[in-house]
């Protein structure tokens, strides 16, 4: 018996993306709103609760209401917004997390998709944080730079039109409130007792997404070597999450880091750069793939006891 789908917000970037992975499945029925009725209530709440799994790809408010709408018991949400990343009683869909974390994403009704930004951050922090190497009371520093998809349709149409605007031919530093709104997640989910310095930058590339995160080894009292440990140990076994030789050769060889090396993958790369007293470590992923959609996907496919990698 095929898996009804219904995503909400369809025409987003992460919706249409999602509709583009399941529609290769013979395993998944998609169900779909006709056009004239995306905005009417009373249709969107039928197909979400004629839903085994339906996927929020709405701003914030939206996926409230829309999460408010379901009354069957046996529909999961998977809310690919903001909303409920912290929000008890939804599930972190990030099953490479920790331990125990797929089993909660298997018996989860309420599932919340991780940011892109905050994932790579997680990605990188979750093990250092576990192992002790950094406190849970240590001050994080974070830069992240991104493809200009990840601001959605309107910046898409921005950086797309022509001729290009003289100021999206450079990056550009955003988010300068220091109240992104990614910072939540990124000290819930890693066990920092705060969140991150975080600066975002976004450029002239499409998609593509990677994170570094400055770390003093003689501050920390730790290694390079302790750093690469604890990432190989945490993920073993990972097929969606490939630990990178320690100062990766054909990086160093290269000179310049290739952001965009995952994209049109559901793959997140882990680097640690170190010298004697300092380190960088660095997360790479695709925005769309690991950061939004893929990852949607992927804890569809955990909550459902499928093949996690099906379509990915």
């Amino acid at each position: 018996m095929s898996t009804k789908v219904f995503v909400d917000g369809q025409e987003g970037t992460t919706g249409l993306r999602i509709h583009e992975v399941l529609a290769a499945r013979s395993d998944i029925e998609v169900l779909r709103i006709d056009a004239d009725k995306r905005k009417d209530s009373a249709e969107r709440a039928r197909l979400l609760n004629a839903a085994d799994v339906a996927f929020l790809c709405l701003p914030d408010a939206a996926s409230r209401e829309a999460a408010a709408m379901v009354t069957n018991p046996n529909t999961c949400l998977i809310d690919a917004s903001t909303a409920h990343r912290t929000v008890p009683g939804w599930v972190y869909g990030l099953p490479e997390l920790a331990p125990g974390q797929r089993a909660a994403i298997r018996g989860a009704k309420r599932i919340a998709n991780p940011g892109c930004h905050a994932s790579a951050f997680i990605l990188l922090l979750r093990p250092l944080v576990d192992a002790g190497l950094v406190p849970k009371s240590a001050v994080i520093s974070a830069t992240s730079i991104t493809g200009y998809s990840g601001g959605g349709k309107k910046m898409i149409e921005q950086y797309q039109a022509l001729p290009t605007e003289p100021a999206l031919t450079s990056p550009r530093p955003y988010g300068l409130t220091l109240a992104h709104k990614h910072l939540p997640e990124m000290a819930t989910h890693t066990g920092l007792a705060q969140p991150p310095i975080f600066q975002p930058i976004v450029a002239n590339f499409y998609k593509g997404l990677a994170v570094s995160v400055p770390l003093s080894l003689a501050a920390l009292g730790t290694t390079a070597e302790a750093l690469q440990q604890a990432y190989e140990r945490h993920y073993a076994g990972e097929r969606f999450i490939r630990v990178m030789p320690l100062r990766d050769a054909a990086t160093l060889e290269g000179a310049f880091f290739d952001v965009q090396a995952c994209n049109d993958t559901n793959r997140a790369d882990l680097f640690v750069f170190a010298s004697e007293f300092q380190a960088v470590v660095m997360a790479r992923l695709d925005n769309l793939g690991k950061g939004a959609s893929g990852a949607a996907v992927q804890a569809m496919n955990v909550h459902l006891g499928v093949e996690e990698s099906l379509g990915l």
